[in-house]
């Protein structure tokens, strides 16, 4: 059962990784419905990867039960070994392509804000946060 459960983690992690490439491929070209359209799926994933990783653990947790005080190593047959290491990796590939994606979300995140300051002008409140000039609506800049 642990292969099957490392294996669809795996899958999970694989597709995720996919779809945030997507994502990155169209964040570039300003394909924004193409990459909202991928959401669910992505969040269907991550809910599968979270399903399997949980059913790893219980799985891990009753061979470490049979046999108290043994390693993980000592547990583990090679093939297992080698998938968890696997599982480890692609996990880190994800981490790195989604800080790569985030670059681009917050570089567009920042420029549509500046171009909604600058189409509608806005002053600091204080402590509370941006507050809109109503006034300034009407105001033509030349």
């Amino acid at each position: 059962m642990l292969k099957e459960y490392l294996d669809k983690a795996i899958e999970a992690l694989n597709r995720l990784i996919e779809l945030t490439q997507m994502d990155i491929d169209d964040i570039k070209v300003a394909k924004h419905p193409e990459m909202f359209e991928r959401v669910k799926e992505k969040e269907e994933m991550i809910e599968k990867f979270e399903s399997h990783k949980a059913l790893i653990d219980r799985e891990i947790l009753k061979i470490a039960q049979a046999k108290p005080g043994s390693s993980l190593e000592d547990l583990l047959d090679e093939e297992m070994q080698e998938r968890l290491a696997q599982l480890r990796t692609k996990l880190e590939e994800l981490q790195e392509i989604n800080r790569h994606y985030a670059r681009f979300v917050i570089t567009v995140g920042e420029f549509y804000n500046e171009l909604y300051e600058e189409m509608f002008p806005v002053e600091k409140d204080g402590y509370t946060g941006r507050n809109t000039k109503l006034a300034a609506l009407i105001e033509v800049r030349v």
